[in-house]
C-alpha cells in the first residue's frame, strides 16, 4: 500500500491536473484512509468502510483524469466503467457485477506482469537455450555453420559452435534469421463463442473448463529469431509464476486496494418512470446497491469481496441532481465534491503546467521530423481565448476543446512537417488569429469544426 500523505498526493496530481484543489483534497484523504485503515486492529480493520465519493461537475473539468492518476499513485487496480452502460437484470446489456470481474481480470495481468518481471532474467536464460537449441538441432553428429549443417563427431565441436552461436546472439547478428517453431495457437471457434460482450455471465467459469478439456493447440509458425526470443522469454516467464500465488495476490489486492471510477452516474439518476428509457435507471440504482454496500462476486479466480473496494462516481449533473439517486446509494457516496468550470486562465497553464501538457505533446511529436516547434506567450493566451470563447458559444466540453483548437491549428504544419526536417517554426498570436479567424466568425463553421 502506498503511503503518500495527502500533502503528497494533491502535489503529485498538480503535476498532472490544473485546478480543482477540493476535489484533489477529498481523493487524497480517500487513498490515505486505506493506508489507516491496514494499520488497524484486525477487529477494527473489516468495520472501516471506504468513504466513496461523488464528483460533480462538466465534462473535461478532470474528473476522471484525478481518479486515473490516483489509481497509478497508488499501484491500485483501475477500473473505468460507465453507469448508462449498465442495465437491471431481466434487460438485455451488461450486468452490474460484470465491473467486479473485468477489475479482478485486470488485477491478475497486473500481478502476473509483475512477478514476470521479477523472473525475467531467469526467463530470458531458459528462453535463449531453447532458441539455441532450435538453431542448433540436438542430433548426433551435426552441428549449425554458417547457416548450413555438416557432419561432425566431436562433442566439443558442437560445444564451440554453441557458444559461438550464443555469443551472436547476445549481440544481435541473428535477429533477422529465419526459423520454425512451434508457437501455442489462440482458443478455437468454441472458446470464442463465450468470449463476447455480455456473455460472461452464461456459466462463468464454461471458458475456462472448456480450455481445460481442450489440450493446448500448437502450430508451426516460422518467425524472425528477435521474434522468436519474444515470444520464448513469455512462455518461459509464464511457466516461473506461480498462477495461484499470482490469483490470491490479485484478489486481496482488488479487495483493499481496488478504485472504480462509475462515470455518468447523473444518467442513471432518477426515480422509477413507465415507459421508455427511464424505466431500468432505479433498476441499476438498485443492482449496483450491493456491490457498492459490500457483497460478494464470483469470478472465475473465486470469490471477490466488494466491501473496501473505493467507488468514485462522477457526472454533470445538469438535469438530476446527486438526490434524485435512491437514499440507500446517496447513503453509500457520503463525500461530494464539486468540480469548478475552466477558466481561460485554466487553459494557458494546463497548455504549460502539466507534466504532459499539450504544447509539450506537440513540440516533441513534430520534433521527431526534424522540425523546432516553439510558441510565444501570446500565441498560448490566443489559444486559450479561442478554446474558451468556442467553450462559450457551443457546448461547453472544458480542456478537451483544446485538442480540436491545437489540431487545427497545427493542421497545416503537421502535413508538411516531414518536408520541413531542419527547419524552426514559431507561433505567435498573429499565426493564430490567420489560421482560426475565419472559423470563428462563423460560429456555424466554428460548431462544426473546433
Amino acid at each position: 500500500m502506498n503511503q503518500l500523505t495527502p500533502v503528497q498526493i494533491v502535489s503529485e496530481l498538480d503535476r498532472y491536473i490544473v485546478g480543482q484543489h477540493a476535489a484533489k483534497k477529498a481523493v487524497a484523504i480517500a487513498l490515505r484512509n486505506r493506508w489507516r485503515r491496514q494499520n488497524l486492529p484486525a477487529e477494527l480493520r473489516d468495520e472501516v468502510a471506504p468513504k466513496n465519493i461523488i464528483m460533480i461537475g462538466p465534462t473535461g473539468v478532470g474528473k476522471t483524469e484525478i481518479a486515473r492518476r490516483l489509481a497509478k499513485l497508488s499501484q491500485a487496480p483501475f477500473l473505468k466503467v460507465e453507469a448508462s452502460k449498465y442495465t437491471e437484470v431481466g434487460y438485455v446489456g451488461r450486468d452490474v457485477e460484470s465491473m467486479i470481474r473485468d477489475l479482478t481480470e485486470l488485477s491478475v495481468n497486473m500481478v502476473k506482469a509483475e512477478m514476470a518481471a521479477q523472473v525475467r532474467e531467469r526467463a530470458e536464460a531458459l528462453a535463449e537455450d531453447r532458441l539455441l537449441d532450435l538453431l542448433l538441432p540436438r542430433r548426433q553428429g551435426e552441428q549449425f555453420v554458417s547457416g548450413t549443417l555438416e557432419e561432425i563427431t566431436p562433442d566439443a565441436s558442437r560445444d564451440a559452435t554453441r557458444e559461438k552461436l550464443k555469443a551472436q546472439l547476445k549481440a544481435g547478428k541473428l535477429d533477422e534469421r529465419m526459423i520454425e517453431m512451434d508457437v501455442q495457437a489462440q482458443g478455437g471457434p468454441m472458446l470464442e463463442i463465450f468470449s463476447g460482450q455480455g456473455m460472461e455471465e452464461v456459466g462463468i467459469n464454461l471458458k475456462d473448463m472448456l480450455s481445460n478439456f481442450m489440450p493446448g493447440r500448437t502450430r508451426r509458425r516460422r518467425v524472425k529469431v528477435a521474434e522468436a526470443r519474444r515470444l520464448l522469454v513469455q512462455e518461459e516467464a509464464q511457466k516461473l509464476v506461480d498462477m495461484d500465488e499470482a490469483v490470491s495476490q490479485a484478489i486481496q489486492r482488488v479487495e483493499n486496494s481496488g478504485i472504480i471510477f462509475l462515470d455518468e452516474l447523473d444518467k442513471i439518476a432518477g426515480r422509477e418512470s413507465t415507459h421508455g428509457p427511464d424505466v431500468s435507471r432505479e433498476g441499476v440504482q438498485r443492482d449496483l446497491l450491493p456491490i457498492v454496500e459490500g457483497s460478494t462476486v464470483t469470478s472465475k479466480y473465486g470469490m471477490v469481496r466488494t466491501d473496501h473496494i473505493l467507488f468514485i462516481a462522477a457526472g454533470a449533473f445538469h438535469v438530476a441532481k446527486p438526490s434524485d439517486l435512491i437514499p440507500e446509494l446517496q447513503g453509500r457516496f457520503p463525500i461530494r465534491v464539486e468540480l469548478e468550470p475552466l477558466t481561460q486562465g485554466d487553459f494557458v497553464r494546463i497548455l504549460n503546467e502539466p507534466q504532459n501538457a499539450l504544447i509539450r505533446q506537440y513540440v516533441e511529436l513534430l520534433k521527431t521530423e526534424g522540425v523546432a516547434l516553439s510558441f510565444t506567450p501570446d500565441a498560448v493566451e490566443a489559444i486559450a481565448e479561442i478554446a474558451s470563447t468556442v467553450n462559450q458559444r457551443a457546448e461547453n466540453i472544458g480542456a478537451r476543446r483544446l485538442y480540436t483548437v491545437m489540431e487545427k491549428l497545427l493542421e497545416e504544419v503537421s502535413f508538411t512537417a516531414p518536408d520541413m526536417a531542419g527547419k524552426a517554426m514559431m507561433i505567435d498570436a498573429e499565426y493564430v488569429q490567420a489560421r482560426l479567424a475565419d472559423v470563428l466568425k462563423d460560429q456555424d463553421l466554428s460548431r462544426y469544426i473546433l
